[in-house]
């Protein structure tokens, strides 16, 4: 993967992405949360992408991949309109952009849909990312996954009409 100078593309979640999405997800949680979490904590978080049930969480949510030459490099998923499930961006990909091109597409999806708000349970590695979206720290949540605790926050941001449509006609 290494840096790109070319702009990363976005697609749907296709089932032959699965193997590729796990493999960002893990290396996500592994390398960019280790100044955040214990080994033991990111090895039982990364241990959640090898039970099935995570392939049935991307397809059950609007997921987005976003690629770099064509391959996966990071993704995104929304559930129910209106919390961002998944974001993750592979460590060799960070800081290009991807994720906040995935964000923003999410975002864009859930105001067409509808919704007034999204919620986001931030790992203590993406709480500014998304504060900087204009989130707010709405609680710590603590969360058992095998024999280890983790923390995060749930977040919410609130969404507004774009100008256009909150002006009368």
């Amino acid at each position: 993967m290494g840096q790109s100078s070319q702009k990363p593309g976005l697609r749907p979640f296709l089932p032959a992405d699965v193997a590729a999405l796990v493999e960002i997800y893990q290396a996500s949680v592994m390398e960019l949360a280790e100044e955040d979490y214990s080994e033991a904590q990111r090895s039982a978080w990364a241990e959640i992408a090898d039970d099935e049930s995570f392939a049935r969480r991307l397809a059950e949510g609007l997921t987005l991949v976003a690629t770099l030459e064509g391959s996966p490099v990071g993704f995104a998923s929304l559930k129910n309109n209106e919390h961002v499930d998944f974001l993750y961006v592979h460590p060799e990909a960070a800081g290009q952009g991807v994720g906040a091109m995935l964000y923003d597409a999410v975002e864009k999806l859930a105001r067409a849909r509808g919704a007034s708000r999204l919620t986001v349970d931030a790992s203590d590695t993406a709480r500014l990312f998304f504060e900087q979206r204009g989130f707010t720290p709405q609680r710590r949540n603590t969360i058992s996954l095998g024999d280890e605790w983790l923390a995060n926050t749930t977040m919410e941001k609130r969404l507004t009409a774009p100008e256009d449509e909150r002006r009368p006609s």
